[in-house]
């Protein structure tokens, strides 16, 4: 028995784990049906921490491939092939499957809550060089930050945009939020340069495959 509770603390490995996530299929009744999709590996220092894939990262089995993933690379300061293809970009939402459309305000439903509870801190436990957070809309910030949980977005983007940490709130990148972006012209203004910054810092301005 004790031989037994020692190994349960041990961390289970990155490899065991995206093979259990890209075989799982706990929540039945999606509208397209489980296809779980991230963007992980043991060597990540930056973890872009996001909700959900929408309809189109489903039918294209690859997330931020549309106007606010092209609006994300540019406030990261790095191109498409950086972004997929450098191993030390991971992408990780809350809820590893399209949730499926909303009603009335023609977005998706929120990220699967079982989701996040089944596998969020055992993949964050098996990563252990990750350096910088991005923290993207409301329900990742109630995971990375509780303390804000309760707070507009606004004001969680405000309060971490000096990236201490390690971590960033950003807006999320889709023409949605053009209003958003109008009005808080100093999120493009001030924050991004230091994102920009962080992240050419942690990659070195190179790339590895």
């Amino acid at each position: 028995t004790d031989k037994k509770n020692r190994w349960a603390d041990v961390p289970e490995s990155l490899h065991l784990l995206t093979s259990k996530m890209r075989a799982c299929a706990r929540c039945k009744g999606l509208e397209l049906g489980p296809k779980p999709i991230f963007q992980l590996d043991e060597r990540v220092k930056v973890l872009i921490a996001g909700q959900a894939p929408g309809r189109l990262a489903h039918t294209k089995n690859r997330p931020f491939d549309d106007p606010s993933g092209d609006r994300l690379r540019n406030w990261l300061g790095v191109d498409r092939f950086t972004f997929y293809d450098d191993k030390r970009i991971g992408i990780f939402p809350m809820g590893l499957c399209y949730p499926g459309s909303g009603s009335g305000s023609g977005g998706d439903k929120p990220p699967m809550k079982t989701c996040a509870a089944t596998w969020r801190l055992p993949v964050l436990q098996a990563l252990g060089k990750v350096e910088l957070t991005l923290v993207l809309g409301r329900y990742a910030i109630a995971w990375h930050l509780p303390y804000l949980r309760d707070r507009p977005v606004t004001e969680a983007v405000r309060r971490s945009s000096e990236g201490r940490k390690g971590i960033f709130v950003l807006p999320h990148p889709s023409p949605r939020n053009n209003m958003w972006l109008k009005k808080n012209a100093w999120f493009e203004a001030q924050v991004v340069p230091r994102i920009r910054s962080k992240m050419a810092q942690v990659l070195d301005n190179t790339a590895v495959q």
